[in-house]
């Protein structure tokens, strides 16, 4: 079965948001996987147009990229869009609660090696971290269209890089440390974007072109709170739904 895109969600109040887009979801059923699978339909210049969503079992980049991997073999999804919500890298007058994060490149910032202090530049006490950071970027066509949109539609939008690490962060001396410290120009943090955008990117072709789309939800500081996000998570879908319907079908 292929379809117009694939969205992939990490956790469920993302799941939900996404849920409410249409009214006509069904379950797919694919023998030997335990995965669930949700089909839905919409119209477009008179074409129907079908979408696939699923959740991952677990957050991370290993769980994002197999469910990625399963969804392009199952699917072949033109769009591989990873929905939901995410913290914000800055400041609070800079960037606000339920704002859309669309990252220009995905970049892994776990990667490294730990080490006795001394060499590196990045320090947590007695303990040195060496960055081997690796990026991916959102495809050139797709980056084009998401730069048209900043400013002329109805969602506040920040385009720029997304770090992505294996852990939670609400501590604000990481996100200076490993984060801003090496790519400062990072706006946003997840557990999962890397992944969406590794296994697009190494797929058998045809390949899908991979996007995230994300909700400020937190800070990544000693204030995170789970406060913001339903209203983060609602305007991701709303966006995705957007820009699928009225640009990614043509």
């Amino acid at each position: 079965m292929n379809c117009k895109a694939a969205i992939i969600t990490a956790v469920k109040v993302e799941t939900d948001s996404v849920m409410r887009l249409y009214d006509n979801w069904e379950k797919i059923t694919v023998p030997g996987d335990s995965q669930e699978y949700y089909s839905a339909t919409f119209t477009r210049s008179g074409k129907e147009q079908r979408i696939i969503t699923a959740q991952q079992n677990v957050m991370g980049m290993t769980a994002a990229t197999m469910l990625s991997g399963k969804l392009i073999a199952r699917f072949r999804p033109e769009y591989l869009i990873m929905c939901g919500i995410a913290a914000c890298i800055g400041h609070e007058n800079e960037h606000f609660y339920g704002d859309i994060i669309i990252p220009d490149k995905v970049w892994d910032c776990s990667s490294g090696k730990f080490t006795a202090p001394g060499k590196p530049a990045i320090t947590f006490g007695n303990i040195g971290f060496l960055p081997r950071p690796v990026a991916l970027s959102l495809d050139d066509s797709i980056l084009e269209t998401v730069r048209k949109l900043q400013g002329n539609c109805e969602f506040q939008l920040a385009i720029a890089p997304m770090a992505c690490g294996s852990s939670v962060v609400a501590n604000r001396a990481i996100v200076e440390r490993q984060i801003e410290s090496f790519m400062p120009e990072t706006v946003g943090l997840d557990m999962e974007s890397y992944g969406v955008f590794y296994a697009a990117r190494n797929a058998s072709h045809p390949r899908p072109k991979a996007i995230v789309i994300k909700g400020i939800c937190d800070y990544a500081d000693s204030e995170k709170t789970d406060k913001y996000q339903k209203f983060a998570a609602y305007n991701s879908s709303m966006f995705t739904k957007f820009l699928l319907e009225n640009f990614l079908t043509d």
